[in-house]
């Protein structure tokens, strides 16, 4: 049984930090690239992040560049957003999601590029 568990939401001001984990169990966790994405209330599921199943390369959203990293270990299956200066308009509940490589690069941005997902952890920035 695959399952993503997130962990580490919570509330924060803005301008300050987070870091979301996302443990996975029940797949081949190094053949797999790894998604955040969010989801405001009333809004659409959005990209956020993405690595690649080693890690060489990254994906970020425009609007959470420079400021949000993605990583991952996989020694420990887990993959991590790290999020700084944190502002309002990030307030969300944040999922992490599974996809078997290989994924087209238009994909890796996408929900349809994806197999599995979490539950979500859920974020809160006060002004």
């Amino acid at each position: 049984q695959v399952q993503l568990v997130e962990s580490g939401g919570g509330s924060v001001q803005a301008g300050g930090s987070l870091r979301v984990s996302c443990a996975v169990s029940g797949l081949h966790f190094s053949t797999y690239a790894m998604g955040w994405f969010r989801q405001a209330p009333g809004k659409e599921r959005q990209f956020v992040a993405a690595i690649t199943s080693g890690g060489d390369s990254t994906y970020y959203a425009d609007s959470v560049k420079g400021r949000f990293t993605i990583s991952r270990d996989n020694a420990k299956n887990t993959v991590y957003l790290q999020m700084n200066s944190l502002k309002p308009d990030d307030a969300a509940v944040y999922y992490c999601a599974a996809g078997a490589e290989p994924i087209h690069t238009m994909m890796v941005v996408s929900i349809r590029g994806y197999d599995y997902w979490g539950q979500g952890t859920q974020v809160t920035v006060s002004s």
